[in-house]
């Protein structure tokens, strides 16, 4: 049968032929990232406080932990004005980051006051303008060990979105402190066996580590398998950040760094080939799963040591079968943080007295994390597991489609957290689309260029991905066809030779700043991928029924209209001001659609209070988006940099019918 008799789809976002339900969950994943009137969506995260994305509407702050999965997995998609808003909220960690002497105030209720002093380069848990948690904020903080894993995290997204911008003065701008991040997590690496120690509450998924329980029943240091892993992680994207600006020292500094935090990992690995989660200085081990004491099975570690590439491929394969063996991991089809419950926190999932909240499935002892399930779905992919990957990407479309994009969510991952909210939002919840979308291509960003090692489905014969990717300025559009392994690629028409049977590498001096990648799998020929025109308009301004527009959005939809329309007629079609401009008309115009949907019965049900609280939910978003785009544009009055000025000049213009 030939691909013109086979079963197509055509989305928004994707295009493809065979696997029609697979293709429709790449499209709506890819719908969660840009205003849209059925499905929750990334602009909704946006606040004007600092002009970038909130953990959520009752989570006024910005976390690494739940922000890692979601960022890393959508940083190849993003692009402005997202950019602009995923730095600006980076921005809380690095320029609170510990310099050794300043003192940051935390008040755990109103009896729980600590002044912290954090070392040099060491990030946080959370932060917001002018609050910074140095440690893990919940639980027993007297005991926590400051945010190890943490700055690990940190050091890593930071580090991938520079590698993917490009830009020099970016990256030297930042470079200086990601090494102080570096110098502390290295204080942590034990030259005895190059493995990396914490204290209680220094892993990503804290409090639910407990460090290392002396016999006197005190709390020390012990050796944590993810610290090594996201360490390992970060490192090779420091180094790879150095060669981009040919600091050879410093690249050779960090390898050595890395090799040996590689070498000393091999000592947390199971004979079956899974990492254990801790080890402490008397050689006990935890998470061996099936002993009798400390004998389950940790994920984050695992499943990170596949999706950032720390093991080789037949270890990966080692970890996933083990993760199969062990079907209590994933009751409801995403990946818990542990089966079974812990025996080593240091509080009591159960018995008289005991906190639910650390109760075997409620929260980061059992409980569902969408920023790790993000890193679980790289994991599938890179072994070639889709059927999981499609599993997750249908569970979450069951909380999706109630507006129930709740974290963590509760009873192993079955129910939000926060059930009295009429809808729930949380920036880790779109992880998984993010991860589903990555993982296609997997993306290494390198100093000198971009490897994709395409994962596509054998259910999917042609797959095209409307919207680019991102490498420096340069965008990526990518088709393939067939199955099986690379045979052959075009670049924008052009013979490309640069790939073996299972990866492509694309140079970045050698990419036109805008590329179409077809690329053939099996026996497949490139001339049946439909060639299209590649466009680097940024200004996608939208088109809708502008005498629909909400009363309260009346006039400042007006006013961003006037100004694009001046934008356009000056040239300034790129950067982070006019995609924001049309941002905000982008949101509006999910609301004339979302009504229009409405009118015609076309979106499933909500039940009250949720229908109202959804529907509110976008005009607050394009309120948001304006409000804040009004304070910055305003701010730009008094600005000395001449681009900045001639775009207050453009706003002010505006102003006037």
């Amino acid at each position: 049968m030939t691909l013109q008799n086979k079963q197509r789809f055509d989305g928004k976002h994707y295009a493809g032929v065979g696997d029609v339900e697979y293709l429709n969950l790449l499209d709506i994943a890819r719908r969660m990232f840009t205003p849209d009137p059925e499905f929750q969506n990334m602009s909704m995260l946006y606040t004007p406080w600092w002009n970038g994305f909130v953990e959520g509407p009752t989570w006024k702050a910005w976390w690494i932990q739940n922000s890692y999965g979601t960022t890393y997995s959508a940083l190849p998609i993003y692009d402005e004005p997202y950019i602009t808003f995923l730095q600006n909220s980076q921005d809380l960690w690095f320029d609170q980051m510990g310099d050794g002497k300043t003192s940051s105030l935390f008040k755990q209720g109103s009896e729980n006051v600590f002044h912290w002093i954090a070392p040099d380069g060491c990030l946080c848990d959370a932060a917001a303008p002018g609050w910074v948690v140095r440690k893990q904020g919940d639980g027993r903080v007297n005991l926590h060990d400051w945010g190890m894993e943490f700055t690990a995290a940190g050091v890593l997204m930071q580090a991938e979105l520079l590698l993917i911008g490009h830009d020099i003065a970016a990256i030297e701008k930042y470079l200086p402190k990601l090494e102080r991040c570096a110098e502390f997590l290295e204080s942590r690496r034990d030259p005895k066996n190059n493995l990396y120690l914490s204290g209680p509450a220094g892993n990503l998924l804290a409090p639910s580590y407990g460090g290392y329980r002396k016999p006197d029943g005190s709390y020390d240091m012990g050796y944590l398998t993810g610290l090594s892993v996201t360490t390992i992680a970060a490192l090779n994207r420091l180094i790879e950040l150095e060669k981009l600006v040919g600091n050879n020292e410093k690249v050779e500094v960090y390898t050595l760094r890395r090799d040996l935090s590689l070498a000393g990992l091999k000592a947390m690995e199971t004979d079956e080939g899974y990492f254990i989660r801790s080890l402490d200085p008397d050689g006990i081990k935890h998470g061996v799963y099936g002993n009798f004491e400390h004998g389950y099975f940790e994920a984050p570690p695992n499943h990170d040591a596949i999706a950032f590439r720390v093991v080789d491929d037949t270890q990966a394969k080692k970890i996933y079968d083990k993760i199969v063996s062990i079907p209590e991991l994933r009751p409801y089809d995403f990946i818990i943080a542990n089966y079974p419950s812990y025996d080593d926190m240091y509080e009591q999932p159960e018995g008289p007295g005991y906190d639910k909240l650390w109760s075997f499935g409620a929260w980061v002892n059992g409980g569902h994390w969408s920023t790790c399930e993000a890193r679980m779905i790289l994991a599938y992919y890179r072994l070639g597991q889709f059927e999981d990957a499609r599993k997750s990407m249908r569970q979450l479309l069951t909380f999706a489609r109630r507006f129930r994009l709740d974290n963590p969510l509760a009873k192993f991952g079955s129910e939000v957290t926060q059930p009295n909210e009429p809808i729930n939002l949380c920036y880790d919840t779109i992880g998984p689309a993010a991860a589903f979308i990555r993982g296609l291509f997997e993306y290494l960003y390198r100093a000198d260029s971009l490897t994709l090692i395409p994962h596509i489905p054998p259910t999917i014969e042609m797959l095209q991905q409307k919207d680019p990717i991102r490498f420096g300025k340069k965008k990526l559009f990518l088709s393939t066809i067939g199955t099986g392994p690379i045979t052959a690629v075009r670049i924008n028409g052009s013979v490309w030779n640069h790939f073996t049977s299972e990866s492509i590498v694309l140079p970045f001096d050698q990419l036109p700043d805008a590329a179409q990648i077809q690329i053939a799998l099996g026996n497949q020929t490139l001339h049946e991928i439909p060639s299209k025109p590649v466009s680097m308009s940024s200004l996608n301004i939208p088109s809708y029924d502008e005498s629909a527009v909400h009363e309260v959005l009346a006039e400042p939809e007006a006013r961003i209209r006037r100004f694009v329309a001046l934008l356009t007629s000056e040239g300034f079609s790129d950067g982070y001001e006019p995609a924001h401009a049309v941002l905000i008309l982008k949101s509006i115009a999910a609301i004339v659609e979302r009504r229009e949907l409405h009118r015609k019965g076309c979106l499933p049900p909500l039940p009250e209070p949720s229908r109202t609280a959804a529907d509110q939910s976008y005009i607050d978003t394009a309120n948001r988006l304006y409000q804040g785009f009004k304070t910055l544009m305003d701010s730009y009055g008094e600005s000395r940099e001449s681009h900045q000025k001639r775009l207050y000049d453009l706003w002010m213009k505006s102003e006037r019918a």
